[in-house]
């Protein structure tokens, strides 16, 4: 299975952690009493489902994002609710992964056509042109 498929499919639920706290963000007189902030931990080294050159990927491209025993910690609390916060989290978690592993495009290097450059060069006369005939004799 590749990773995209792996993403797709959100394979990765079974080996996510949640941790909950209480949130700075919204939620009024509720802030001070429910655990809304969702924090999601995921253990890059001991994940079952990531292979060696997945987990190394991962483990590079967002190291500011792991701690020092390897988890990969998002947290969210945008919203007033736990629940909400928990499937923002998940999102984040998964978005990250497809951006960690999308592939760019090599460019390729092309040459510009006969005709651009047959322009390129006619402007540039007619400028010449232009420029010449704003000399005038004194």
């Amino acid at each position: 299975m590749t990773i995209s498929e792996k993403i797709a499919n959100q394979v990765l639920d079974a080996e996510l952690q949640f941790q909950f706290s209480r949130s700075s963000g919204p939620g009024g007189q509720n802030v001070n009493k429910v655990n809304s902030k969702v924090e999601l931990r995921f253990n890059i080294p001991n994940s079952q489902i990531l292979d060696e050159t997945e987990k190394a990927t991962l483990s590079e491209k967002h190291s500011s994002k792991i701690d020092t025993e390897g988890n990969l910690i998002i947290q969210s609390q945008e919203k007033r609710s736990q629940i909400q916060n928990k499937e923002i989290a998940v999102r984040k978690f998964y978005d990250l992964l497809k951006k960690a592993f999308h592939k760019k495009k090599i460019r390729k290097a092309t040459k510009p056509g006969k005709g651009a450059i047959e322009d390129r060069l006619k402007a540039k006369k007619a400028l010449s042109e232009k420029k010449k005939g704003r000399r005038g004799e004194w």
